[in-house]
């Protein structure tokens, strides 16, 4: 068996950060399927958003989700943690309060101890506890690569659902968490990071975006999405293309974590970012003067990242404000949503 001091990211088989199938075939391999149909789907697979919406009542619909993953962070508890709360985030993102789940495990039993993965759920169950939500079951099954994740379900009144495709022109778009955990990650797996910076990261990735959900509850927020495995441009892009509306970022007041951004120089760039690039960069224009690595960070897919929130613009400021007051201290206004050029992203 292997020690516990195993390190977790070095069972992973290639990229450092999340697994996660590149956009385009994952596009490809849905496209054409005759999907079931029934009218109280409210948010369905051929809508592409965070979470699914099935109304029960006409005062409550179920959002559901699932998410899982094999490492980004070398400590069990704090995988636990992570994946957990990246797979609650999604109901976050539709509006939502998630209350049940099921883990979903893939475990190398004959070469890691299950000491390991005790460790792992009990990280997981520790974010559940503080999204008040309770473990029901769940599944496990034998493989070569460990993975870990959650099929949660959660609650929602059928007419407040937020979803990516409600941009109105004059919004202002907020993000929660820096970017860049992507190539983070792909340097823990390399040995580059140091600890302060793992310390750093593992903390913003095990935050639950339950605090950013409760505070733009009380604004005229027009749509959100969690920013994960398709990047910021990637996600953005789901949001903006055939909204009738574009969007302008501001480059440089897109929080980012300063060490991927050096390492990003260096071309320590994870596979999921050049899979980001080639299937929405035809729809982003970026200004000459925006840097590679930023460009490289825009599109580096994250785990656990924070929320993309469409606001009306006279209450941007104010919900920013709010956010910090809880404790999101990198709050900030990264961009608007314009009339033109329609469909597109232009990043100055």
């Amino acid at each position: 068996m292997t020690n516990e001091n195993i390190r977790l990211t070095q069972t992973v088989k290639g990229a450092g950060c999340a697994a996660k199938l590149a956009p385009g075939e994952l596009a490809r391999a849905l496209c054409g399927l005759d999907l079931p149909v029934d009218q109280n789907l409210l948010v369905g697979l051929e809508q592409a958003d965070d979470a699914g919406v099935y109304r029960v009542s006409d005062d409550i619909a179920l959002v559901q989700t699932i998410d899982f993953f094999p490492p980004m962070v070398d400590d069990p508890y704090s995988f636990g943690q992570i994946a957990a709360a990246n797979a609650l985030s999604d109901v976050y993102a539709m509006g939502g309060t998630p209350k049940t789940a099921m883990n979903i495990v893939a475990f190398p039993s004959k070469t890691m101890d299950i000491s390991v993965l005790r460790t792992i759920i009990d990280g997981g169950l520790s974010k559940m506890r503080e999204a008040g939500v309770v473990l029901v079951g769940g599944h496990t099954v034998e493989d070569s690569e460990l993975k870990y994740g959650l099929s949660v379900t959660g609650y929602i009144h059928p007419n407040r659902i937020l979803t990516k495709k409600n941009l109105q022109t004059g919004d202002c778009l907020i993000i929660t968490k820096p970017l860049g955990t992507g190539i983070v990650s792909t340097a823990i797996k390399a040995g580059m990071a140091d600890q302060s910076l793992i310390d750093k990261v593992t903390l913003a990735m095990a935050t639950l975006n339950r605090e950013a959900a409760l505070v733009m509850e009380t604004f005229s927020v027009h749509a959100c999405t969690d920013i994960t495995g398709f990047g910021f441009l990637g996600h953005l892009a789901e949001m903006v293309v055939d909204s009738g509306h574009g969007v302008r970022i501001m480059s440089e007041l897109v929080p980012m974590y300063s060490e991927a951004l050096e390492w990003a120089d260096m071309g320590l760039i994870p596979a999921g970012t050049y899979n980001n690039r080639s299937f929405r960069g035809s729809f982003v224009d970026f200004d000459s003067k925006v840097p590679q690595r930023v460009q490289d960070l825009l599109f580096d897919p994250q785990t656990s990242g924070g929320l993309l929130i469409a606001v009306p613009a006279n209450e941007a400021v104010k919900l920013v404000d709010a956010l910090k007051a809880k404790g999101i201290e990198v709050a900030a206004i990264v961009g608007e949503v314009v009339a033109e050029p329609v469909d597109r992203i232009v990043v100055e």
